[in-house]
């Protein structure tokens, strides 16, 4: 932790900008201002210093204040956590999910004054447009970023697309993942597009040929490279898309020529899971199975057992005998709390090195106690709201998803 002095009006105070411990690693992204993407129209955000106090509370103290502050607020708070948070954050949330099951609980749990958003910052933007209209979100830490989402800037999408158009390439259908900025889901909003998740993503892709010839799928390659696989398309009728490179580094003609357009992005955590690994989880466990997410690379998914979404992966394990070995592909938080819950079978990550998610982990349960604070005072803090332009527009890409049967 590093102590930074604060001047005031009763002299200097010193407050704490903590250094969040890593699990098995150090943290990719670290405790600095989290580089929102310019489409956004704000610069760097930086979440307030708070008290060291908060982070030197002893644990029990700080939970159970937590805990006081929430029946305190009762029904007028809601927290919903994503699977991929620490114990000691998803412990307090009401609802637990991915990404897709948490913006279907955004939806439809709109009596409550307040929702607290355990997750990163796409994640509350969502659960801002999908809420009610006198809903406010709260993000725990404004840090909580996620760099995938970073990948995909709106400007660049704008531009891609345009360039599309100048070729005379028409029939496509945009998709953006749900990790995206609230931006790009109102690009695919305006566009005759939709939103996705790794649970759905294969029923949206039935959407969008029902609906044009191509799909631009952002800002992740690999889920969208997996998914055109599960539905027959072949790797030959696929490019990417790289932002940085005239026409993305493809000819007119591949352009033309593809299916499925896929932007040059990738999650941290997931591109690090690889086919050696998977190899030495067989020879280690003869009997294991190996399940992953689809994030990963298609080598990867293809090596696999078993590939799905986050609550994919929690369901098959959990439904599997006793006795029986997992080696899990995805964010280490979630294997290790499966492992717990499930004593009674092998589970482990592929990865022995892997970080937690780094921004996710930036939710620290000091910033809960924090917020809840400032709630019960009355005193909103780190509010996540969208331009109300913006917002109309994603909405519809947003509730084009949630129509998906």
């Amino acid at each position: 932790m590093t102590l930074e002095p604060e001047a005031s009006t009763t002299g200097t105070s010193w407050l704490i900008r903590p250094q969040l411990e890593p699990a098995d690693c150090v943290p990719e992204v670290g405790t600095g201002a989290y580089d929102q993407l310019r489409s956004y129209g704000v610069g760097p955000i930086r979440q307030e210093r708070i008290a060291r106090e908060y982070f030197k509370m002893p644990a029990e103290e700080r939970d159970a204040r937590i805990w006081a502050l929430r029946h305190q607020l009762g029904e007028r708070l809601t927290i919903l956590g994503h699977h991929y948070q620490r114990d000691e954050v998803i412990q307090f949330a009401d609802f637990q999910g991915d990404s897709y099951k948490l913006s279907q609980q955004a939806a439809s749990q709109t009596e409550a004054d307040y929702t607290l958003f355990c997750g990163v910052h796409f994640m509350a933007e969502s659960a801002d447009i999908l809420g009610g209209p006198d809903q406010r979100v709260i993000l725990p830490n404004l840090e909580a970023g996620c760099s995938m989402a970073d990948m995909a800037k709106a400007e660049d999408v704008e531009a891609a697309w345009r360039a599309l158009g100048d070729l005379g390439i028409d029939g496509v259908v945009p998709i953006t993942y749900m990790n995206s900025a609230a931006a790009l889901k109102a690009f695919c909003g305006r566009n005759g597009g939709i939103v996705c998740t790794s649970s759905n993503a294969a029923r949206v892709y039935d959407w969008a040929f029902a609906r044009g010839e191509r799909i631009f799928f952002f800002p992740d390659e690999h889920l969208g490279r997996n998914t055109a696989v599960r539905k027959g398309i072949g790797t030959d009728a696929m490019v990417v898309w790289d932002p940085f490179q005239p026409l993305g580094g493809n000819t007119p003609e591949a352009l033309r020529a593809a299916r499925v357009i896929l932007w040059k992005g990738y999650c941290s955590v997931h591109a690090r899971f690889s086919v050696e690994q998977i190899a030495e989880a067989r020879t280690s466990h003869p009997d294991v199975r190996v399940i992953v997410h689809p994030e990963c690379r298609l080598e990867v998914v293809q090596a696999a057992d078993l590939d799905g979404s986050t609550e994919f992966i929690i369901d098959t394990i959990h439904a599997a005998p006793a006795g029986t070995t997992w080696a899990v592909g995805t964010e280490i938080n979630l294997v290790r709390r499966l492992a717990n819950q499930m004593p009674d079978k092998t589970i482990f990550c592929l990865d022995p090195v892997i970080c937690p998610c780094s921004t996710m982990y930036r939710v620290h349960p000091a910033y809960l106690l924090w917020t809840l604070e400032h709630l019960v005072r009355g005193e909103i803090v780190n509010e996540i709201t969208v331009a109300p332009e913006i917002a109309q527009d994603a909405r519809v890409a947003l509730n084009r998803m949630l129509a998906v049967p």
